[in-house]
């Protein structure tokens, strides 16, 4: 399929009596679906083949599908940059990206690889089904636009006996179907400069829009708060201290699972515990508790000496633009009061909001950034520093 715009007058016909070859071909669209849901669609993460294996990008597993399926994605940004693993429960898929073979929790190594493309780490459907007792189909669809036919598939993963043929799921899904594939042809249009848009780059923001990197202290409301987050399709980061490391091992590992970042909290003042000792424990309590770990950290009351002994260990250590935990985000008010700010800053901006955030605030914060193309994203480990 050429990859360009068209006039949009799409319908989609079910084709169960394609020949998979169709299917298969090159530049075809692979729509993707899990359980209920069908999900966004982009190069990056469309799914390919193989060596005859069907492979679909680890970072699905996380939101919606990690509810759906009950596998969780962990980074390996927050684990070890040389495995992906993918989890649900004490059962785990660890792909090794440079032995090229997967090991799981039974003791079996497969000699099965996981493929890294672009920023994007790709693993066996087939494998992963397997193992967290799923089935998944590619149905080839016939997408009808303006310009005529071309050819695709639906790659639907599912708990066993979800209950719908593929033709009925089809059916059922048809307006789902036809949504994310007219925003994948937007997305695909030539840009205002007129060049052509490429297959896997990421579509350009509104020109008012920028990212925001909302940062906070994990305490009693971080569950209300992933709740509005996961609702608004928005990320944070979330820096945790010890009594919460020891103690909410079920939330972390939401946090890992549905893409957050998860940081350390310490305190410089601390009369018990230096600086490294806090932070080498931190990372301790958090691999037990999400099998992951992390460089970012919030040093509270700290001084520049505590700062670049956390980067000299390695750490990225959080220098936000914007400190909003005296002033809150509990309301719309003050949710109107931050974008305010945001909207006045000419960059990119990381926002400190301490333990003052509260699930309607941070609804009412979403809210008004999608409006004003302002996109909420985890925090990385480069991006929280300062250049």
């Amino acid at each position: 399929m050429k990859k360009r715009a068209a006039a949009l007058a799409l319908c989609l016909v079910l084709a169960l009596g394609l020949a998979p070859a169709a299917a298969e071909a090159a530049g075809s669209v692979y729509i993707t679906a899990a359980g209920n849901d069908i999900l966004p669609l982009d190069d990056a993460t469309m799914p390919f083949w193989s060596d005859g294996y069907l492979y679909v990008a680890s970072s699905i597993f996380t939101g919606q599908v990690n509810k759906a399926l009950g596998v969780a994605y962990l980074p390996s940004s927050v684990s070890n940059p040389n495995l992906c693993i993918l989890y649900a429960g004490t059962r785990s898929l660890m792909f090794d990206l440079t032995g090229n073979f997967v090991r799981d929790t039974d003791g079996n190594i497969t000699y099965r690889r996981a493929i890294r493309r672009g920023g994007e780490i790709f693993v066996p459907a087939s494998v992963v089904a397997d193992f967290f007792n799923l089935e998944y189909s590619v149905t080839p669809l016939s997408l009808k636009t303006a310009d005529g036919d071309s050819y695709g598939a639906l790659v639907w993963i599912r708990q066993l006996g979800f209950g719908l043929s593929e033709k009925d799921f089809i059916n059922a899904a048809f307006s789902q179907i036809a949504a994310r594939y007219e925003q994948y042809l937007r997305q695909q249009r030539p840009s205002d400069g007129g060049a052509d848009a490429r297959p896997g780059s990421v579509p350009s923001p509104g020109k008012n829009g920028k990212t925001v990197y909302l940062c906070l202290a994990a305490g009693e409301d971080a569950a209300t708060q992933l709740d509005a987050l996961d609702s608004g399709g928005a990320q944070a980061a979330f820096f945790c201290s010890r009594p919460f490391l020891e103690s909410r091992g079920e939330l972390l590992r939401r946090m890992v699972a549905t893409g957050h970042a998860v940081g350390l909290l310490v305190d410089a003042d601390d009369p018990d515990r230096t600086v490294a000792e806090q932070l080498e424990e931190g990372n301790r309590l958090l691999a037990q508790a999400a099998m992951a770990k992390t460089r970012l950290v919030k040093i509270e009351n700290g001084d520049e000496g505590d700062l670049r002994s956390a980067r000299e260990a390695g750490f990225s250590c959080l220098e936000a633009e914007l400190d909003r935990s005296d002033t809150g985000l509990r309301d719309g008010e003050q949710a109107e009061g931050l974008l305010r700010q945001v909207s006045a800053r000419r960059e990119d901006v990381r926002v400190w909001l301490g333990d003052n955030a509260g699930a309607a605030g941070l609804r009412a914060f979403l809210t008004a950034a999608a409006q004003a193309e302002d996109r909420c994203l985890a925090l990385t480990e480069t991006v929280s520093q300062t250049a």
